[in-house]
């Protein structure tokens, strides 16, 4: 909420990887929102997040549309940060706040129609015998096909355009050290891309990997509920925590660092530190 409040306050931010971070946010807090949801009735009534109900589908789809939402945005940023790299190379590329716009907008169609299709219909509500174990009323097939393209995308995606944005910076920073001239500009931009990339990787390895790993068990396994408590559910409480993790990161990692958003932090703060002296005197 605070990285959403600021990148809307401060006009300056308004560029079109800003709209990317803060769409980003969005999504997280709609990931930490329908988790405590999910929390919430496994507290009030555990029977219905282990047997499975009909209260228990408009959560899990707000959940799945959320996570969604929030690869996509990943895969977005990576893009844009590709581009923004190599217009250099090729002055025709030009990503826009309407390009930018537009992209949000696409990803969250794409997110909602994939996490609501439990929602219309794709559920095993009356068929047990496709049922998910850990995600019931979901079913298994439904998961797969959720799961195992958004985990490639997730993944190769990220990869490419990162190495590519490395592999740029390398050749302008021997091109220019081939000239005499200095290179520190171009070799700490590769260093930092480097270190986010890598943050990045591992941040989205060790949160989605459970969960992957949780879902081909499901769909493997042909066990009953009853024989798989508890174990396999304190096992998927523990892939929704590494998830939870993951929305805390993101804004760690991508807008936190960024030293324009944290010095308008640091300003939005001593503003209200004077406002609240100016109205105490």
């Amino acid at each position: 909420c605070t990285v959403i409040f600021t990148r809307i306050m401060t006009k300056d931010l308004h560029k079109p990887i800003s709209i990317l971070f803060c769409n980003l946010a969005l999504s997280d807090l709609f990931t930490s929102f329908s988790g405590f949801w999910i929390s919430v009735l496994f507290i009030t009534n555990p029977d219905i997040t282990i047997f499975g109900s009909e209260d228990m589908l408009a959560p899990y789809a707000l959940y799945t549309a959320s996570i969604l939402s929030t690869i996509y945005n990943l895969v977005s940023i990576g893009i844009e940060r590709y581009l923004a790299v190599a217009k250099i190379m090729r002055t025709r590329i030009r990503v826009t706040r309407n390009h930018s716009i537009a992209v949000v907008l696409t990803n969250w169609v794409l997110a909602f129609l994939f996490g609501c299709l439990p929602l219309m219909g794709w559920n095993c509500l009356h068929s047990e015998k496709y049922s998910s174990v850990l995600y019931s009323p979901f079913c298994v097939n439904y998961l797969i096909f959720i799961a195992i393209p958004n985990v490639v995308i997730a993944f190769l995606i990220p990869l490419f355009t990162y190495l590519r944005i490395i592999i740029i910076l390398r050749k302008r920073k021997l091109r220019m050290k081939a000239c005499g001239q200095a290179t520190g500009t171009y070799k700490s931009a590769e260093i930092q891309v480097a270190r986010t990339s890598i943050f990045i990787w591992l941040l989205a390895l060790i949160s989605y990997a459970p969960f992957f790993a949780g879902v081909i068990l499901d769909a493997t396994n042909y066990q009953c509920h009853s024989d798989l408590y508890p174990g396999i559910y304190i096992f998927r409480n523990c892939t929704a925590m590494l998830i939870t993790i993951n929305c805390l990161g993101n804004p760690i990692i991508y807008t936190l660092k960024n030293k324009t958003l944290a010095a308008k932090l640091k300003a939005l703060k001593c503003i209200s530190i004077n406002r609240l002296r100016a109205c105490t005197i």
